[in-house]
């Protein structure tokens, strides 16, 4: 993270503890912020101060409190959402890793956030014991569940994760009403973008530097990351290229091999992750093959390791401003 990218974060934490210590205020009072009558007398929700907002959603127009104070979220993304727009959720699903939360977050901010079961199978008496005003996820995720979750609390669903990750950033703004702490991550993005295409050598050296990306999966082939995924868009907002191999990934996501196979994944450098075991996802035994070793990238020295909580599974702003930082400084060695 730059200093400038910094100040900025601190700035926007700053402005969004006012943000909603007004908001409490208001609600202690019993005002509309915007009307001036008993607050939550047509919003549905205790302690949001202001008239409700529409927002669009994958499921259709949903109204939301003007200032949500008890936020659930229950994938990722979402997590990644609020914490960088400066908002603690009440709870959250835990990704299945064995940190719970995914590591790339600071402890700080997700000290306090309760639990509210596995991604894929949320706990929805966990979540109504909450009474969240404001539920985040996607259609994708828990399509299935919105008519229970809405019952509990306005849902904002998006139709996808990963890829679409930018638009979905800002309808998790919008249901918070953060657009403007929104502009100032997205700011602070474009310029860590362009400090590290510069780091390269400009965007013609960064263009001619092929660049791909590897995950071992337990129960799974290896796969060859494509152009459609959350990392490959912060690979193309740096600039930098990808081996032809990626034209061929399915649906654009990942063309997936089998380690006798790996030497197709060869770039001028390599970044590699494995959810699960490694034994069992098949990367002891690939990164210790005659055909991963004999690759360019690996004589080369160019192949990076990474953690597969940030490079894959964050998919939001905090996690894509260290994985610049972590792409600066491996591809500059």
């Amino acid at each position: 993270m730059t200093a400038k990218t910094l100040q900025r974060r601190s700035r926007l934490l700053a402005a969004a503890s006012l943000t909603a210590a007004a908001a409490l205020t208001l609600s202690a009072c019993g005002f509309s912020s915007e009307s001036g009558s008993a607050s939550g007398s047509d919003s549905g929700s205790e302690g949001s101060a202001g008239a409700p907002r529409t927002v669009k959603t994958a499921m259709g127009d949903v109204k939301v409190p003007d200032a949500p104070q008890r936020v659930v979220v229950l994938d990722t993304a979402e997590l990644d959402s609020v914490l960088t727009l400066g908002v603690k959720p009440v709870g959250a699903t835990h990704a299945d890793v064995d940190s719970g939360f995914l590591n790339y977050l600071p402890k700080d901010q997700v000290a306090g956030i309760t639990d509210v079961g596995q991604m894929m199978t949320p706990n929805l008496e966990a979540i109504a014991g909450l009474k969240p005003d404001l539920i985040l996820t996607s259609k994708i995720r828990h399509g299935d569940k919105y008519a229970e979750l809405s019952k509990i609390a306005p849902t904002v669903m998006t139709e996808n994760t990963g890829y679409p990750w930018k638009e979905n950033f800002q309808v998790h703004a919008e249901a918070l009403n953060k657009q403007a702490e929104a502009k100032m991550v997205t700011d602070d993005y474009a310029e860590h973008v362009a400090d590290v295409t510069k780091a390269l050598g400009g965007k013609e050296k960064a263009g001619a530097t092929e660049v791909n990306m590897v995950r071992f999966v337990e129960g799974a082939d290896i796969r060859v990351y494509g152009k459609k995924n959350y990392i490959a868009t912060i690979l193309a907002d740096v600039g930098l290229g990808r081996p032809a191999i990626t034209d061929q990934a399915k649906d654009g996501f990942s063309y997936d091999v089998s380690p006798e196979k790996i030497d197709l994944a060869d770039a001028d450098a390599v970044f590699h992750s494995t959810y699960g075991d490694p034994k069992k996802s098949k990367e002891t035994q690939t990164t210790g093959s005659g055909l991963w070793k004999n690759m360019d990238a690996v004589k080369n020295g160019k192949v990076f390791a990474v953690d597969d909580q940030l490079w894959i599974q964050g998919i939001g702003y905090t996690a894509a401003d260290k994985i610049l930082g972590e792409l600066r400084t491996n591809l500059t060695k």
